[in-house]
């Protein structure tokens, strides 16, 4: 299976807009900019009320000024960081891989390969976007394999991909996962019915 992309990332611009506009105030202070209050001593000194309004009125503009900051950079920051490419690229790969995962196990129940005779479905699970691939087998074959039995068939697959040659690594790959299953579970003459397509699933962008 082989899928554009396994997620939007939809939180990843937000999560950094947010983060970036909350870095206003410190800008603000390593640029050295403040808010200062005007020199009333040409006109005879100040009152009470003079400080208490001068006070607030400087509070309010640093307040206002501030805030306008971390709007433009919000919005700046959204507007970056929701190009595709950079989205992808400021996204956790943590993340990314969690995601791939989760949709490789979606695609392999609403595919049905959890539901073979013997319990014996394998999936090659590849995203595009991510560059991250994932095999998953069901439970009968998994009982019996060790882990890294399936590394091998992951390596001609990532190297496939790197060439640029995506067909020549999953045909490997998908040599290598029969071979195991063959030697788990040879077939029986006459009863060894195809339950599964041997088709490649494209899948668009999730």
């Amino acid at each position: 299976m082989l899928a554009e992309e396994s997620a939007d990332y939809h939180a990843t611009p937000l999560a950094w807009a947010a983060g970036v506009a909350l870095l206003a105030p410190t800008i603000l202070l390593l640029l050295g900019i403040e808010v200062t209050a005007p020199d009333m001593s040409l006109f005879g000194g100040w009152t009470a009320d003079q400080v208490e309004d001068v006070g607030e009125a400087t509070a309010r503009a640093a307040l206002v000024g501030t805030l306008l900051m971390q709007g433009l950079l919000f919005v700046a920051t959204l507007f970056i960081v929701a190009i595709p490419p950079v989205r992808r690229a400021l996204t956790p790969r943590g993340f990314k891989r969690e995601r791939v995962r989760t949709r490789a196990e979606e695609q392999f129940l609403s595919k049905n390969l959890h539901a073979t005779r013997e319990r014996t479905g394998v999936l090659i699970y590849v995203s595009a976007a991510e560059r991250m691939a994932e095999l998953i087998a069901d439970e009968a074959i998994h009982a019996q394999v060790p882990e890294d039995t399936w590394d091998r068939a992951m390596s001609v697959l990532v190297a496939g991909l790197k060439r640029g040659r995506p067909a020549e690594g999953f045909t490997a790959a998908v040599a290598l996962c029969g071979d195991v299953l063959a030697e788990r579970f040879p077939s029986r003459p006459g009863d060894n019915p195809n339950e599964l397509s041997d088709a490649v699933v494209l899948l668009p962008r999730a």
